[in-house]
């Protein structure tokens, strides 16, 4: 092994960055990143000093979040550019147009969350939704979970075998429930409120897109048929 690598190696190991290596003993950075580029102890020597001189610098760290925060933004909106294109192919879907209807009057909007989220107490609307999610929009069924919200006189085990049975969806979906305390015992419905959701800011994305184009859509071929 050629002298120079191996005091190369000894200050790298040592903590040296490419550049003091550089200047201490005159070898190319280019050189010094083929040498280490394959030894797992100088990438994480790397990563180490990479996160030192961010922390220590806020312009650095100023950059860095300025920089994910366009890269995200930039994800977005192919999330929602892929949408558009998607649209032509489903809009006359009606499985993908009631999915949308319920989304749009039952579903959460809040877009930062990154979930497609659907709360109702009637098991067959969960039932059409979770269609909506598999059938219409591809979703894979063990990505689907659902949870409950049951009043204090409603057995849980019970409200999960029953939504599961009504709804075609394994009891394995199902996560924990919550019992609403309050000053009314008793049921307010013989079943409860089921949450069923997708963890997916993509999904969340395009719903909320679909419902938008749904709209100007629908919009459009009323104003047109009734003119």
């Amino acid at each position: 092994m050629r002298k120079d690598k191996e005091k190369a190696i000894e200050l790298r190991k040592a903590g040296f960055s490419y550049k003091k290596i550089r200047d201490e003993l005159g070898i190319a950075t280019s050189t010094l990143a083929d040498w280490f580029k394959n030894e797992p102890w100088s990438q994480e020597l790397k990563n180490r000093l990479s996160r030192e001189v961010s922390l220590s610098n806020p312009h650095a760290l100023k950059a860095m979040a300025e920089a994910n925060k366009a890269r995200w933004k930039l994800t977005h909106e192919e999330y929602r550019s892929a949408a558009i294109r998607e649209f032509e192919n489903l809009k006359n879907e009606p499985l993908f147009i009631a999915g949308l209807m319920l989304y749009w009057g039952e579903g959460d909007k809040k877009i930062e969350n990154g979930q497609v989220s659907l709360s109702n107490s009637d098991p067959h609307l969960v039932r059409l939704f979770y269609l909506f999610l598999v059938k219409a929009l591809g979703v894979s069924p063990e990505r689907i979970t659902l949870s409950l919200i049951l009043y204090p006189d409603l057995v849980d085990s019970v409200q999960k075998n029953m939504w599961s049975k009504i709804t075609k969806i394994p009891l394995s979906n199902f996560r924990g429930s919550t019992v609403i305390k309050g000053r009314h015992p008793t049921k307010r419905n013989s079943y409860g409120v089921c949450i069923i959701r997708v963890n997916s800011r993509q999904l969340k994305e395009k719903v909320i897109k679909w419902i938008d184009l749904l709209y100007k859509n629908l919009e459009f071929k009323c104003e047109s048929k009734f003119d």
